[in-house]
């Protein structure tokens, strides 16, 4: 109710006003503005105040079941009554046509009936409320988190135990962490009554402490989560009498770390069984827990403890000790209390001037530390040059313009929640000038100091005002082309010169200066245009800077180009460093690579390098590390030692070799003994690890041993050590009584520690096994510590300074301790002072370089100006991005000034900040940077695919679905697939492109009670992304009106004519008023149509045949061969059948276009389209899916960097449905042009496509036709072809037309085959994607059709002359009886 709070305050605050406008000579970058309270005024100025408008009720998180209903409560005051909209996930919901979701009177949400399941999860998310009021702004509230109990899943389940009378069981049932509310227990099939003897934990397990043999049984547990409930398998439970042998102490349940937010439970469970029956006891950060005097603690049945109403107090590490006079175990869990954000300091109302600069103020805190953003008016504010985040959290508006008029609101949120707070900004109007002499403009205003980053202006008093002394100032400052305006005033009276700073380089700005006096501010001066000086153009660092080891003594560096080169580099210099040292060497490198050798083996080198050109060094490149490659070690191991513990053992000490002999990794050592008497045989002991001492039993006694040691490292085997000699005792040492005192004790003070050392008992005969240091202010016996009887000195920690300590020393073995010697110590006082902190780093930007990589450079003041690093100091980067909002900074450490951040997100906006540090002194954090990452493809599909049917329209399905997770960009598009046959080829299924702001398609005519497949794919500017699940649909059956409807519709398809074999539901698919896509009918008559068609068939044959008889005579050996290398191609480009089986096309088809062409010759500049549109690109709807068949990928386009869509069958043409045209997707131009080559084939193929002349394009792009050669089959790449089945003879084909006379001209269109050219000079096809058309009569495999290039009269004759493919006879004999088939088909149509 903080928020009904601060309205309440603001009410009272505002009923009366403050006395008297804000002054503007303050400083633009202090309080300019007015906060909290009344605005300012004058006697004339009309008075505003801050309207209250705050959430009274707002939404929290809500666990729900499928099939409940649900309500998100929310409710805003403000006078008017506010409007109250929802949004889910970032986007509003529709609720006028939501029959599940509505919005009670108050504004909380209603969700009747909760849908949740594996696939569909609509209701399942993030839910927002959003106030607005018209005439004041908008607010949102905060977000909270609607989660739906998933199906039960049974991770783990009850398995048959026993259990000892009085010992504890436990029975584990394991499900869904949101579904464990909803889990009991059932005994031999009847309900488990739960009471302080038999309790369930918070996972599900079930607990059994003191069992009885009334606890035994079949025991199973049930989920029961909104709908039936599921059952786990059942276990038998069975109590055992006291066993003869008495088993040992162990944990059925140990405790384990938790995280839980402040104010809730936390149960820390711990089962032990035993003989006798253990008792549980809890510590807390080594302090024993009250249990029974606590009013929070409770210890639960079998041990388990429960903390109830955590605080941030109980986070610490807690020990459960299981103990049973026998044994005693432990086992320690970790518990972590979370605070949800709460505010320290809430933003407060302002009241400002345009062109001012103001602060909303926001401090938060919360465990993790909350991250904070800023909406306005409801939406996100996006840091930009004039509006800043400062001080991490604070919100700068610079340059106040009148819209920047509204509600601010704070955001703070954290994984355990969020929070919000606001305040309103109110732009007042200035103040109407008193009576009295204004002054006139300043003269003469002039940049007297132009820099990269600052400017400093003059200027003469106004000619009203020759002395001026009592004049103010105010300097107006905007970048050109930019409306936002900002101020900078002079800071005394009198002063006419002002030092504009922070400005970017090379930038134009517009000044101009108005003087104030005591009646007002005068006029202005005339604005002032300056440029900014640029910086000095030196290049970019270079990109891909990579290094790797080639030999335990080389590494080679290699780079690339920069991308900012700024003029030609000259040379490059490779900068080096042993990792720990200060020394830094360089080297000059001409080339992209080199190799330096002479490094230390096995040891980390920091590499970098510089480009210059002849302006001299440019930006460095981020370190890159790599060590070199390890190798055997090339000295000993160090300090052997031999400390004979009894008369049959030795223990053998050492050290590692030096490190900078190691070489590598030690993996471990080997030693070596033998007996010191000669040709006695050598033992060897491997130690792996990092061991550093190892105990040799099993000697003889009072012998004398030998013993060396050597380091192990992967690659072999080190340099031993000398040998090195100990003898055996004759007897062990004595153990009756205990050691004596030690000879010795030394103390050394430090400021918060004390350095002990001391020497052994004189007595060496008895065993000593440790000593015990007692410590204390004033006392030895505060604290106690014992350490090894090796150990020699030790050093206490965390004392405190100038205090005086006593300290005890003893020796102690099996039998006790001994005597102690006793020494005293003063600490040192600390008078050690702070380090001031440096200076933040300055001018940070960050430059976007790819979708995953920011570069962020800086300045450092506190540098020479030639910016160059001489010291020891580093630069810290961190960087985050605000969605989601409780994101952590991540940080790199940095040596130059600049780092390349890279594994960024796509199409997400970052901030970044650096500071410096040096030793022990730091800097703060600098002014943050913003920077956007470019788009990618979507890496995932659209989500939550719905289908459901339309109501009334049985034949009509409602597709809706999500944006995919990951859309990696704005997406502007949505490829709908949908198939009756799940295993089809993706190009035999059916597309719908829809345009990427809509979430929702039709899809109609689909045939009754079939099931449909359905599949999305989503698009944004770089191209698509995967595909989405199959969703499966089956349309409903129709009723009788419905198939009457369907009759009659059938029957006046061809209006009075009956096509061949179509089957009673056959719709026209192109044109007719049953379309269902709605195209218009034709207005042609259909005998006319008719003759035309007979008439241009005919033609058609006639210039077949007369082109077929000219490439006869032109048959060369050498176009013999050509035509079988493209008949092998040919033969290798298959799609359903065998190809031998294809039959030559019997239409004229544009391959690309699949659109009807009138025979006509006008230079049109819009030829007649078919009715229905088609999309216009290839790129729009390309199916990517990795499933695809080789065949797929044949009839991929070869042209750079785009596909074109592969010709698909329908699936209405194979199963006489009404077949679905492709809808225009956008309207991108085609980016590559056809040629239109005269040695383009005229004749369709006789099986599929006719080989092409020796020509190619010399960009790549597909040439005329397939080219016979190994590399376009190596390639994987060929022509693209259709799969054509015509619905209807008028509908089929469209002849060439033979342009006039002229210049060939070259339309733009798709890369693919040479398009016919049917239009004059300079006539814009339009290009259109094909589509497959319905099957004709009789059923036909899939052809495969290129259509040629119409060339220009004037260029026939050439074409023919230099034809390189023609027929031979016989199969010029095959084509004239194809040719014939072709005129009986069209005489049957045309009678018919």
């Amino acid at each position: 109710m903080a928020a009904e709070r601060g309205a309440r305050r603001l009410l009272s605050t505002s009923s009366f006003w403050l006395c008297c406008l804000l002054l503007l000579g303050r400083r633009a970058s202090g309080a300019a503005a007015t906060r909290s309270g009344s605005p300012p005024q004058s006697p004339e100025s009309s008075i505003r105040t801050f309207t209250p408008f705050y959430f009274l009720v707002e939404p929290v998180d809500t666990l729900s079941v499928r099939g409940s209903s649900v309500i998100l409560n929310c409710s805003a005051y403000s006078e008017p009554s506010p409007k109250i909209e929802w949004k889910k996930d970032g986007t509003f919901l529709n609720l006028v046509s939501d029959d599940r979701r509505q919005l009670l009177s108050d504004g909380s949400l209603f969700i009747s009936s909760v849908v949740h399941s594996k696939h569909n999860k609509p209701d399942e998310g993030y839910y927002q409320c959003v106030a607005t009021v018209d005439s004041l702004g908008t607010i949102v509230s905060r977000t909270a988190k609607l989660t739906i109990a998933g199906l039960p899943r049974f991770s783990s389940q009850p398995e048959p135990s026993s259990v000892y009378a009085g010992n504890s069981a436990i029975l584990n049932c394991e499900v869904n962490a949101d579904l464990v509310p909803f889990v009991r227990w059932e005994q031999n099939r009847q309900p488990l009554l739960l009471d302080d003897r038999v309790i369930k934990l918070p996972s599900g397990t079930l607990v059994i402490s003191n069992a009885t043999e009334g606890d035994e049984g079949l025991y199973r547990c049930i989920v029961e989560g909104g709908g039936p409930p599921k059952y786990s398998d059942e276990a038998e439970l069975k109590v055992l009498p006291d066993p003869e042998v008495v088993p040992n102490l162990v944990f059925l349940k140990q405790p384990s770390s938790l995280v839980r937010v402040i104010g809730q439970s936390a149960v820390l469970p711990c089962v032990a069984s035993g003989l006798p029956t253990p008792t549980i006891r809890w510590m807390k950060n080594e302090e024993a827990l009250d249990v029974e005097s606590s009013e929070r603690l409770v210890l639960l049945a079998g041990g388990s403890l429960e903390i109830s109403d955590v605080t941030e107090d109980d986070a610490g590490t807690y020990f459960c000790i299981a103990d049973n006079g026998n044994e005693t175990i432990e086992a320690q869990a970790e518990l972590t209390v979370q605070v949800q954000p709460e505010f320290l300091k809430q933003p407060t109302n302002i009241y400002a001037h345009e062109s001012m600069d103001i602060i909303f103020e926001c401090e938060v805190t919360g465990k993790p530390t909350p991250t904070v953003k800023w909406v306005k008016n409801g939406d996100m504010v996006i840091p930009s040059d004039y509006f800043k985040i400062v001080k991490e959290h604070n919100l700068q508006v610079l340059g106040l313009v009148k819209s920047d008029e509204g509600f601010y609101q704070c955001i703070a949120e954290n994984d355990v929640g969020n929070a919000q707070a606001g305040a309103q900004l109110i732009i007042l109007e200035h103040a109407p000038a008193t009576t009295g002499p204004l002054p006139s403009a300043p003269r003469d205003v002039v940049a007297s100091l132009v820099s990269t980053r600052f400017i400093k202006l003059t200027w003469r008093t106004p000619a009203s005002d020759p002395h001026g002394d009592n004049l103010t100032y105010s300097v107006f400052y905007t970048k050109e082309g930019i409306a936002r305006e900002r101020v900078e005033n002079t800071s005394r009276p009198g002063e006419m010169q002002v030092t504009i700073q922070n400005l970017m380089p090379a930038t134009v700005y517009i000044f101009r200066v108005m003087a104030q006096n005591k009646h007002g501010s005068g006029e202005s001066s005339a604005p002032l245009r300056v440029e900014t000086q640029p910086e000095v153009q030196l290049p970019g660092p270079a990109p891909n800077i990579r290094a790797y080891a080639t030999s335990p003594t080389s590494i080679t560096v290699t780079w690339e180009t920069p991308l900012s080169g700024n003029g030609e580099i000259q040379n490059y210099k490779l900068y080096y460093m042993e990792k720990g040292t200060d020394k830094e060497q360089d080297v000059d490198v001409s080339s992209h690579s080199h190799t330096i050798s002479g490094l230390k083996k096995y040891t980390e080198y920091s590499f970098r390098v510089v480009a210059y050109n002849k302006h001299g060094p440019g930006v460095s490149t981020q370190d890159v590390a790599v060590r070199t490659f390890s190798d055997v070690p090339s000295a000993a191991p160090q300090n052997l030692s031999l400390e004979v513990r009894n008369s049959k053992s030795i223990v053998i000490h050492w050290q590692p070799p030096p490190p900078a002999t190691q070489n590598g990794q030690i993996t471990g050592y080997k030693i070596r003994y033998r007996k010191a008497s000669r040709k006695s045989d050598v033992t060897e002991t491997l130690v792996t690890g990092t061991q550093l001492s190892q105990l040799i039993e099993g000697l003889d006694r009072g012998t004398e041993y030998n013993f060396r040691v050597a380091a192990l490292t992967i690659n072999g085997t080190g340099p031993a050590t000398d040998w090195l000699s100990a003898e055996t005792f004759e007897s062990d040492l004595d153990e009756t009584r205990v050691p004596e005192v030690p000879s010795s004790l030394h103390v050394r003070p430090l400021v918060t520690s004390i350095v002990v050392s001391w020497t052994p008992p004189e007595n060496q005969n008895i065993v000593v096994r440790g000593y015990a240091i007692g410590y204390g202010i004033g006392s030895p016996h505060a604290q106690t510590i014992k350490v090894d009887y090796k150990q020699r000195y030790y050093t206490i920690e965390n004392l405190d300074p100038s205090s005086h300590y006593v300290i005890t020393l003893k020796a102690f073995n099996n039998v006790g301790e001994g005597i102690p010697l006793y020494e005293s110590a003063v600490t040192r006082p600390h008078t050690v002072p702070d380090p001031t902190p440096m200076m933040p780093p300055v001018g940070v930007q960050a430059s976007i370089l790819s979708h995953d990589t920011i570069r962020i450079t800086w300045a450092d003041n506190s540098l020479p100006k030639h910016q160059k690093i001489t010291d020891s100091r580093y630069y810290t980067v961190r960087w985050k991005t605000n969605i989601p909002a409780n994101t952590k900074y991540k940080n790199a450490n940095a040596t130059t000034l600049s780092y390349l951040v890279t594994g960024l997100k796509p199409n997400t906006l970052y901030e970044f900040s650096v500071m410096v540090t040096k030793g022990r002194r730091s800097s703060t954090w600098s002014m943050t940077a913003h920077g956007t990452t470019f788009e990618l493809v979507p890496t995932s599909p659209p989500k939550d695919v719905t289908v459901v049917s339309k109501e009334g329209k049985p034949r009509t399905i409602i597709v809706n679905w999500q944006p995919p997770s990951e859309a990696n960009g704005k997406i502007t598009g949505y490829i709908i697939y949908y198939s009756t046959d799940v295993n089809a080829e993706i190009h035999d299924w059916v597309i719908e492109p829809v345009v990427g702001n809509r979430l929702t398609h039709q899809i109609q005519e689909l045939t009754l009670d079939t099931p449909y497949y359905f599949k999305i794919q989503a698009r944004n500017s770089k191209g698509m992304g995967p595909m989405s699940e199959a969703v499966q649909f089956r349309t409903p059956k129709a009723d009788s009106s419905d198939k009457m409807a369907n009759d009659q519709a059938s029957g006046s398809a061809g209006k009075g004519s009956r096509l061949p074999d179509l089957g009673s539901e056959y719709k026209p698919p192109m044109s007719g008023s049953n379309s269902p896509h709605g195209s218009p009918t034709s207005s042609l008559d259909s005998n006319m149509l008719l003759v035309i068609i007979v008439s241009v068939g005919v033609i058609t044959i006639v210039v077949v045949v007369i082109i077929a008889i000219f490439c006869t005579r032109r048959t060369t050996s050498h176009q013999k061969k050509k035509r079988a290398a493209c008949k092998s191609v040919n033969g290798s480009h298959k799609y359903k059948g065998n190809s031998k089986d294809v039959k030559p096309p019997d239409l004229w088809i544009h391959h690309e276009r699949l659109e009807l062409k009138p025979i006509d010759k006008s230079p049109d500049p819009n030829p007649i389209m078919t009715d229905t549109p088609i999309p216009r690109n290839s790129q729009d709807i390309t199916p990517v899916d990795n499933s695809m068949d080789s065949n797929i990928h044949q009839r991929r386009n070869s042209y750079r960097g785009h596909e074109s869509e592969d010709s698909m069958s329908t699936l209405a043409g194979r199963r006489g449905m009404r077949p679905k045209m492709m809808m225009p997707f956008d309207t991108q131009p085609p980016q590559q042009s056809v040629r239109n080559t005269p040695s383009t084939d005229t004749m369709p193929a006789s099986s599929s496509q006719t080989c092409c002349t020796d020509h190619q394009d010399p960009e790549g792009a597909t040439s005329s036709s397939y080219l016979a050669s190994s590399q376009e089959e190596d390639s994987g790449q060929s022509l693209p072809t259709a799969h054509v089945r015509p619905s209807h003879p008028l509908k089929s084909f469209a002849v060439p037309a033979v342009p006039p006379p002229g210049p060939p001209t070259y339309d733009p269109a798709l890369p693919s085959t040479p398009l016919l050219s049917q239009q004059a000079l300079n006539h814009h096809i339009h290009s259109v994607k094909t589509a497959s058309i319905g099957t004709l009569g009789r059923s036909r495999p899939p052809m495969p059709v290129v259509v040629p290039s119409a060339p220009e009269v004037q260029e026939t004759t050439r074409m023919l002359e230099d034809s390189e493919s023609s027929y031979e006879p016989d199969e010029l004999t095959k084509e004239m009886a194809h040719l014939e088939g072709l005129m009986k088909d069209l005489n049957a149509i045309t009678t018919a």
